[in-house]
C-alpha cells in the first residue's frame, strides 16, 4: 500500500466524485490536503482538517494568485475537468473552449504557475480519460482535450525529468460519480443508460471513484519512483480489448 506520509499533496476537483475519494484516501495514507474546488462547503465537507481554496483553474490571475501563497507542496493529482457531449458539427465554439479550459487550460496553468512549489523528487498525476484514448461517438470536444492533456503529461514528465518530478496521466471509462449520473439521468431511459455504460468493458461494469483514487496514490507514492510520462487506462480493460 502507497504510503503518502509526510508529502504535502494538491487536489483540483476535490469536492466530488473522483477527488473526493482521493482526498479522503491520501488523508487517510498520512498524506497532508490541499483541496482546490469551485466552491469552499463541499471542500470543507470533504475533509475539515485540510487547507480549502475555492479557485477557477482555468483564470490565469486566480492561478498566479493562489501560487504565490502556496506552500511547497509535494505531489498534485489534477482531477477537475468537465464533460459536454456532442460530435464536431454539433459542438459550438462556446462549449469548445469550455471544454478546453476545463480540460486542458486549467491544468496547464496549474503545472506552469504551481512547477516552482513542487519539491524536486515530486509527482504530478492528472486525470484524463480513456475517450482521449479512443474514439467515442458524441464526444468530440471532451476526447480532444483529454487527448492533449495526456500528451501534456509526456511533455511535463520530459522536462521536469532534470528535477526528478515524474507526471503521469490516468485515462478512466465510465465511473460512477455525480458527473456520469448526470448524464445517465439526462437520457430518455436512465437504467438502460446505465446498464449500457457498464456494458462498455470487459469486466462489465463501471467503475468506482476509490478505484482511480487508489492508482493516483500509487503514482504520487515513492513506489512508483520509476514511472513517468505514462498514460494509464483504468477502464475495465475497454483500451486493451476494444
Amino acid at each position: 500500500m502507497a504510503t503518502l506520509a509526510g508529502k504535502r499533496i494538491l487536489v483540483t476537483g476535490a469536492g466530488s466524485g473522483i477527488g473526493r475519494a482521493a482526498a479522503r484516501l491520501f488523508a487517510e495514507r498520512g498524506g497532508e490536503l490541499i483541496l482546490l474546488g469551485r466552491r469552499l462547503d463541499p471542500l470543507r465537507e470533504v475533509l475539515p482538517a485540510a487547507r480549502h481554496v475555492a479557485l477557477d483553474h482555468a483564470d490565469e490571475a486566480a492561478v498566479t494568485r493562489f501560487a504565490g501563497e502556496c506552500p511547497e507542496i509535494s505531489g498534485m493529482f489534477l482531477n477537475a475537468g468537465g464533460f459536454v457531449p456532442g460530435t464536431v458539427a454539433e459542438t459550438t465554439t462556446e462549449d469548445l473552449d469550455a471544454m478546453l479550459a476545463a480540460n486542458l487550460r486549467g491544468p496547464w496553468l496549474l503545472c506552469r504557475h504551481l512547477a516552482p512549489r513542487l519539491v524536486d523528487g515530486g509527482s504530478v498525476v492528472l486525470t484524463g480519460s480513456n475517450i482521449g484514448v479512443r474514439a467515442i461517438p458524441g464526444t468530440a470536444a471532451y476526447a480532444v482535450a483529454k487527448a492533449a492533456l495526456h500528451m501534456l503529461a509526456r511533455v511535463l514528465a520530459v522536462e521536469w525529468a532534470p528535477r526528478r518530478i515524474r507526471c503521469n496521466a490516468i485515462a478512466p471509462g465510465p465511473v460512477l460519480t455525480s458527473m456520469l449520473q448526470e448524464r445517465i439521468d439526462a437520457s430518455e431511459d436512465p437504467e438502460a443508460a446505465r446498464d449500457a455504460f457498464g456494458r462498455v468493458n470487459p469486466l462489465k461494469r463501471l467503475g468506482r471513484p476509490e478505484e482511480i483514487a487508489a492508482l493516483a496514490a500509487y503514482l504520487l507514492g515513492d513506489e512508483s519512483g520509476w514511472t513517468t510520462g505514462t498514460v494509464i487506462p483504468c477502464d475495465g480493460g475497454a483500451t486493451g480489448a476494444f
